[in-house]
């Protein structure tokens, strides 16, 4: 892939990343494709796959926990814990 292509993908919400990561499953899996576009487009698959992952652990990073004393108000916020 080209730097600028990897500047493109860069730049997507994961939302619009998936979407593409997506298009490009649905077309492998038709099978219609020649094998240059193929090996292209999994290449590109792979760098929106990868990017999509870091965006789901930035988003996980963020999320935080709200603590809460014993009647149920909240009382500060620690890290989400999800293992």
């Amino acid at each position: 892939m080209s730097k600028t292509e990897d500047a493109e993908i860069a730049g997507l919400s994961f939302e619009k990343a998936l979407a593409l990561l997506e298009e490009i499953v649905a077309k492998l899996e038709g099978g219609k494709v020649e094998l240059e576009e193929s090996i292209r487009i999994y290449e590109r698959g792979e760098a929106l796959r990868k990017h999509c992952e870091k965006k789901l652990a930035e988003a996980e990073a963020r999320i935080e926990k709200l603590t809460l004393d014993p009647s149920g108000k909240p009382t500060g916020k620690q890290p989400l814990d999800v293992e």
